[in-house]
């Protein structure tokens, strides 16, 4: 199924790079033909102090610059990268209890075909939205790393799939058959120090299986060499000139307490490149 509803969730403070952030997954929703979807939340005990200006010339415009909030620099910003790409685009506000932003974001993304998502790099607050849209909201997500934006391609020519014969990145690679199909080049990955027979005979499966869907993808495996599998897919990622990485996410429950396999904690803490997770 193509890819033409996409939902940009907007939180946060408006520094540079979540701007940059915001400009950027327009583009991509733009490059795919989507129509785009912002919707900005506020904790709605979150009061904004006003600062007063001595009367002058100018105190009336520059109090209404100071008391615009974090909330509405996003939309601006987001309204304003909207209008250059000329994509359909709509937007929407609102104020929620702090508990609730994250599930709010969720449920609002189940009517989307994929949700774009500013990633600040080892952010609690960020890991947590991640976590609930994963497995709540039934769509895939694409990771936008903050820290990387100035280098991030909105054409994803170069693609990976990090492949390791679960069923959360076959699923992954379902969701992502339309990003798959455009892209130049699709490598499937697989970190394993031994090439053992199953583990081949799968990624040949795979790359069978995306021929039939136009995608003439080649299969690898990547030798871990002691280092943890999300460093060894990220160092590998940077080194190829990759522009984006499909994969699964994991976590496992244990006493009522998330804990991220170790792959994905990685990735979302500080992700390479663009990113395409599904659970």
């Amino acid at each position: 199924m193509p890819i033409k509803d996409v939902f940009l969730p907007l939180i946060g403070q408006p520094r540079g790079p979540a701007l940059a952030a915001i400009e950027k997954c327009v583009a991509v929703a733009a490059d795919l033909g989507a129509r785009i979807t912002a919707l900005a939340l506020e904790d709605d005990g979150f009061v904004r102090p006003k600062v007063v200006f001595p009367d002058g010339p100018d105190s009336a415009e520059t109090r209404g610059e100071r008391e615009v909030g974090d909330m509405q620099h996003l939309l601006n910003a987001f309204t304003n990268a909207a209008s250059r790409t000329g994509i359909r685009a709509q937007s929407r506000s609102g104020r929620v209890p702090a508990g609730q932003i994250a599930l709010t974001f969720a449920e609002h993304a189940r009517f989307s075909d994929l949700t774009l998502v500013p990633v600040k790099p080892h952010d609690s607050r960020t890991e947590n939205i991640v976590e609930t849209f994963l497995f709540e909201s039934g769509r895939p997500l694409l990771l936008c790393p903050e820290q990387h934006v100035e280098v991030l391609r909105p054409e994803f020519e170069n693609v990976m799939i990090a492949w390791d014969n679960s069923a959360r990145a076959a699923r992954a690679v379902g969701d992502a058959l339309p990003i798959l199909q455009a892209a130049a080049a699709v490598r499937v990955i697989t970190v394993a120090d031994d090439k053992a027979e199953p583990i081949a005979q799968s990624g040949t499966s795979l790359v069978d299986h995306l021929r039939e869907h136009g995608v003439y993808a080649s299969f690898e495996t990547v030798k871990g060499s002691g280092s943890s599998i999300g460093k060894v897919l990220g160092s590998w990622a940077q080194s190829h000139a990759i522009d984006a990485i499909v994969m699964g996410a994991y976590h496992h429950s244990r006493l009522n307490e998330i804990v991220w396999g170790g792959v994905t904690k990685t990735v979302i803490g500080q992700p390479p490149c663009w990113v395409m997770m599904s659970h």
